[in-house]
């Protein structure tokens, strides 16, 4: 395959805010398709899609949204993928590839596998975004030197599965592929967790305390700022995995403390050391990518 030659005739993005926007900005700016439709129940963002060239059409119907779409991206919140994959399955033609941005994989999966027949789905979850929303905070380089997971099973079309990773590499991402069980497993740890751990820690702090906080609260708690509809569908989605690690939190927490109590500075100080390593092993955050909780 030419690496300079479009991937798709056309895109249609469902959803076009900061990512759904990110992705068509990104498709225009190497030129992956012929023609990026938008859709959105909101008219502003498809007013400033339109505006800011994150897409060439723009419809609020599905059916003239998909119907000739070559390759569908799901851009919106988990529950909002839930309930647009029973809508456009009637109207994808043939051979069509659906992907999605979820957040979750499990659920979105198995439904979509049920539902589509001469249509393919290939599950994946970008990890880049903001805690910011919206399509005026899109940006074409957003998925530069960020994370893709995707989430192919034995029932996925080889073919489109290679085309998706093709469409997210030369997107800029690097991909990586897990088992939608894989993935839901552990995103809780990584992703699901920390936004629950900041919402609780700004939660907690009683309002008159606020004015004397410095940059490292803002910096430990910049990710509350992020939608809570969208975390508490999240939560609902992938439960079970995030009950599992906020209870290891809890008795993480719990041995801190109790090495506090009991004033055991050699093992607190030990604990934070190990802390220190891991964190210090991460690999550097690159401008782009600021955060992986926008779906």
């Amino acid at each position: 395959m030419n690496d300079n030659a479009p991937l798709f005739r056309q895109v249609t993005i469902i959803g076009v805010g900061l990512i759904g926007g990110s992705i068509g900005m990104a498709i225009k700016k190497h030129r992956l398709a012929h023609e990026v439709v938008g859709m959105s129940q909101h008219h502003a963002s498809l007013v400033h899609a339109l505006k800011h060239h994150a897409i060439d059409k723009a419809f609020n119907d599905v059916k003239k949204a998909v119907q000739n779409a070559d390759l569908v991206v799901l851009s919106t919140p988990v529950n909002t993928i839930m309930s647009l994959l029973p809508s456009i399955s009637r109207f994808l033609k043939r051979g069509c590839i659906v992907t999605d941005v979820g957040s979750t994989k499990v659920s979105i999966v198995e439904t979509a596998e049920k539902l589509f027949n001469s249509a393919y789905f290939v599950g994946s979850h970008p990890m880049a975004g903001s805690d910011k929303k919206g399509s005026v905070y899109a940006i074409p380089d957003l998925f530069n030197h960020s994370l893709c997971i995707m989430t192919p099973t034995e029932r996925t079309n080889k073919a489109a599965e290679e085309k998706v990773k093709i469409f997210w590499t030369r997107l800029g991402a690097n991909v990586k592929v897990l088992s939608p069980m894989e993935h839901d497993k552990i995103l809780a740890y990584i992703s699901h967790l920390p936004h629950l751990i900041a919402y609780a820690l700004i939660g907690m702090i009683p309002q008159e305390y606020l004015e004397y906080s410095a940059q490292g609260l803002k910096d430990t708690t910049r990710i509350a700022a992020s939608s809570p509809q969208m975390w508490n569908d999240i939560c609902m989605a992938n439960s079970k995995n995030i009950i599992k690690s906020l209870d290891e939190m809890v008795k993480s927490l719990s041995v801190l403390r109790k090495q506090i109590v009991t004033r055991d500075e050699q093992n607190l100080v030990e604990n934070f050391k190990k802390a220190k390593t891991k964190r210090d092993g991460l690999n550097p955050t690159p401008p782009a990518e600021k955060s992986n909780d926008e779906t």
